[in-house]
């Protein structure tokens, strides 16, 4: 997984509340268990309509999403998180989130911003025409007009994103501890390393 520390850039305007999972990348993309190409199906419906942010050149390749509150509600498809790294993005920020789309972004390596709805109203403004800075290690979200909005986040997510640990990364991470625990095992229990025995039939 990437490391995630500060995330620059145009911020896609979207806005829109309760956003949900198959809005996110519709049911029938979930054919696939490749996480190569549900960028293409990433809101389907909404870029059916002219002048939607997602197609507006200005916002192209934009790493963050200003959304709606509730978003990600819905079914728990992970395929959602897959579809939004295809597409670029990195951060997601909203009043609020729904709790298995939120787990399913931190997993994939997307930051998750929660604030208070008249920031994300600013944020939705600015984005309009400027960029939206956001530092995960300050826990701020920025603007080239001195805003500067406070987040929280779970420092154990914090830890992760900032390091880039995964499932695997946490338990590589703990590499010593486990060969530690298998030289002591060995010594108390040898007899569960030893080859197993089958009798004839």
């Amino acid at each position: 997984m990437d490391t995630v520390s500060t995330i620059e850039g145009r911020a896609i305007p979207l806005g829109l509340k309760n956003v949900d999972t198959d809005v996110i990348i519709p049911a029938h993309w979930l054919k696939t268990v490749s996480r190569e190409g549900l960028g293409k199906g990433a809101f389907e419906t909404i870029r059916e309509t002219p002048g939607n942010p997602f197609d507006v050149e200005d916002f192209a390749g934009a790493p963050i999403l200003i959304a709606g509150d509730n978003f990600g509600c819905g079914s728990s498809r992970e395929h959602a998180a897959w579809a939004l790294l295809d597409l670029g993005i990195r951060a997601v920020v909203a009043p609020s989130f729904s709790d298995i789309f939120a787990g399913n972004a931190f997993k994939n390596g997307i930051l998750t911003v929660e604030l208070p709805q008249d920031q994300v109203d600013r944020l939705l403004e600015i984005a309009q025409d400027h960029p939206v800075t956001i530092d995960l290690e300050n826990q701020t979200v920025t603007t080239p007009f001195q805003d500067r909005f406070a987040f929280e986040i779970d420092p154990f997510r914090k830890h992760c994103l900032l390091e880039g640990l995964d499932e695997i990364g946490l338990t590589l991470e703990s590499g010593k501890a486990i060969e530690k625990h298998e030289e002591q095992r060995a010594l108390a229990l040898p007899w569960l390393d030893a080859p197993q025995r089958r009798d004839a039939a």
